[in-house]
């Protein structure tokens, strides 16, 4: 394991119902094969080793005997394998039959789990038994136990046998509250029209709520077709995503994929799961295995603020939520208009959008949305034409307020040099423009919309008490490479007017246009300066939403974007945003009221909250 991943494996192989020699050879066969894949833990199904409809079976005693030897001897022919695997068997123990998963490692079998939940049916065979002690095998059957790992600090593990899992009181709901991170769930299910969808619904919500990894291994080719058919599937999920899965009705077919054990950690101390006293912990048992840099097999999402699965519902939806905190903000205040300065870039194009939407929601006329354009020294004539277009397009008042006389005569007021330009020529404009939109909104009885994004509060890309204050931060909580899409999803359901205007912000270098132009063209392009915002947004969701560590986060993305950039690129920018990140706290600190409508937010009063002067070097001294 690296980074805090493990790659965890489930396989249902070909068995032979009664015939526990070639059960045994079977099961080895794809342990074998798991080990080769780099498989650390493998599940197999519900009484494997048997077979799950061997019925009556059951009540003599020849498969029960033969079932510990060959528990003994698959352990054998697995003991030179650096794998640990969980094999369900009947067990005989104290005179009892028990629904059993056995696990070994390194040729020793390490502890028994008994399942503990019996159907009607399965009382008929089997016992639901406190901690028993078989003291002629020397097998511990616990009705409750955590697996650990030594090489693995954080991982635990639990298993669950069939429906158990789903039980409102079951073990696996305990377990989580003790830092279980990975649930085996092995299982003997008939398959039905339908029930892979409603099962897989099922897995999905239960990893969800114990905030773990679950791999499923359900019995298949070789089970009884009596009165059933078996599908032997095989899926891993963790934390609600579904993470890999067999394909119907294929045989022996092993399904891995790598479980982050520090995510999932991380997420149970944030949702407040691991509270239980330690006096009522289960018993715990160690599995061997040597810790493994494993290469991750599944891919890095790129844009981890956008789902997969429902990414036009949930572009949608962010839009709507903006909007609504936004009219919700007007109406309460008592305030007639909203005023926002549109510079025909990519932030004020979407705030205007929404700013609309609000409009609309509250049935106020668009006239009470004000689009307010301030021509500078850096302004071309593209992203006034797009402001202008952009105002016309969508029906709001618009005004145009040439600043470049007035910042001028501030410069010079304060001796500025002429021609120099520093911080101090780019942040006069910006405060100019804060003031112009303050005056106008006193004058109209409005407030003033702040159109700074997420990935600028990140990287605290605003001028202190200029774009960085407002009356209500409406894209405070949008990310840009989130914002970009928004503005696309606008532009595919709008008419010819507002489509090309907002097709051509959209294809606009990303530019605060604080330095004057060359040729007409912009000449200040923000991500030449602070780096590519797809990289910083991907940055920001792993440092701020898991809180993973910087050679972590940089593994990850080296992953999302090996078509892009180079690892010593990533790692550039990964540094200078980390720098900037703890650097730029103090703008973060003073932040307006704007929503939190994504999974993460940087407000000091709700979203992440550190001190203006947190040293940030031992996040970037290791990149």
């Amino acid at each position: 394991m690296k980074n805090g991943f493990l790659r965890i494996g489930a396989v249902s192989p070909k068995i032979r119902v009664g015939d526990v020699e070639a059960n045994v050879k079977s099961c080895a066969e794809a342990a074998k094969r798991a080990a080769d894949m780099g498989v650390k833990i493998l599940v197999y199904p519900e009484l494997c080793l048997t077979g799950s409809t061997a019925g009556d079976l059951f009540l003599g005693d020849a498969l029960a005997e033969a079932a510990l030897p060959g528990l003994r001897e698959l352990a054998d022919m697995t003991a030179e394998l650096d794998i640990a695997l969980f094999v369900g068997a009947p067990v005989l123990s104290g005179g009892r039959l028990y629904n059993a998963v056995c696990a070994m490692s390194g040729g020793v079998i390490e502890s028994v789990t008994v399942k503990s939940r019996l159907s009607f049916d399965e009382r008929r065979h089997f016992s639901e038994a406190p901690r028993t002690e078989d003291y002629e095998s020397g097998i511990c059957a616990l009705r409750e136990v955590i697996y650990r790992a030594n090489a693995i600090p954080e991982l635990k593990l639990a298993v669950s046998v069939g429906n158990e899992l789903f039980h409102p009181t079951s073990f696996a709901k305990r377990a989580a509250t003790f830092g279980v991170n990975l649930i085996l769930n092995p299982a003997s299910r008939e398959s039905i029209a339908g029930g892979r969808a409603e099962w897989d619904s099922c897995y999905a919500a239960a990893s969800r709520e114990l905030c773990a990894a679950v791999a499923v291994s359900e019995a298949g080719f070789g089970e009884s077709g009596t009165d059933g058919v078996f599908g032997g599937r095989c899926a891993i999920y963790s934390n609600g995503a579904l993470l890999a899965e067999s394909a119907p009705f294929s045989e022996g077919e092993i399904v891995f994929a790598e479980i982050d054990c520090q995510a999932l950690l991380s997420e149970k101390r944030r949702r407040g799961i691991l509270e239980c006293a330690e006096e009522n912990a289960p018993e715990e048992h160690n599995v061997s295995f040597a810790p493994a840099v494993t290469e991750l097999s599944r891919p890095v999402k790129s844009d981890p603020f956008t789902p997969t699965l429902g990414a036009e519902e949930y572009l949608d939806e962010v839009t709507e939520l903006q909007a609504r905190a936004l009219a919700g903000r007007l109406s309460r205040s008592g305030s007639r208009t909203l005023v926002l300065g549109v510079s025909g870039g990519l932030d004020s194009t979407h705030a205007l959008l929404v700013a609309v939407r609000a409009a609309d929601i509250l049935s106020l006329p668009r006239s009470a949305v004000v689009s307010v354009t301030m021509p500078c020294f850096g302004t071309t004539v593209r992203t006034k034409s797009n402001a202008e277009r952009l105002a016309e397009a969508l029906g709001t008042d618009f005004l145009c307020v040439d600043i470049k006389a007035a910042v001028t005569q501030h410069l010079s007021d304060i001796s500025q040099p002429e021609g120099l330009f520093d911080h101090v020529y780019e942040n006069a404009q910006a405060r100019e423009r804060t003031q112009v939109l303050m005056d106008i909104a006193n004058q109209r009885g409005g407030i003033v919309v702040g159109t700074g994004d997420l990935s600028e509060l990140a990287l605290g890309w605003a001028t202190y008490n200029g774009d960085h204050m407002s009356m209500y931060g409406v894209n405070g909580g949008v990310p840009k490479s989130l914002m970009r899409r928004l503005v696309r999803r606008v532009a595919d359901r709008s008419d010819e007017a507002l489509r090309s205007v907002l097709l051509d912000v959209l294809a606009t270098p990303v530019s605060p246009e604080l330095l004057p132009p060359e040729d007409g063209d912009i000449s200040q392009i923000t991500e030449d300066i602070v780096g590519p915002y797809e990289l910083h947004d991907f940055f920001l969701y792993y440092h701020v939403r898991w809180g993973f560590s910087a050679e972590k986060i940089l593994r990850l993305a080296e992953s999302a974007f090996s078509d892009r950039y180079t690892k010593e690129v990533i790692g550039g920018w990964l540094k200078v945003f980390m720098r900037r990140f703890f650097s730029q706290q103090f703008k973060r600190s003073c932040l307006p009221d704007g929503p939190r409508v994504t999974e993460l937010s940087l407000s000091p009063r709700s979203g992440f909250r550190i001190p203006s002067d947190a040293v940030g070097s031992e996040w970037y001294k290791k990149i």
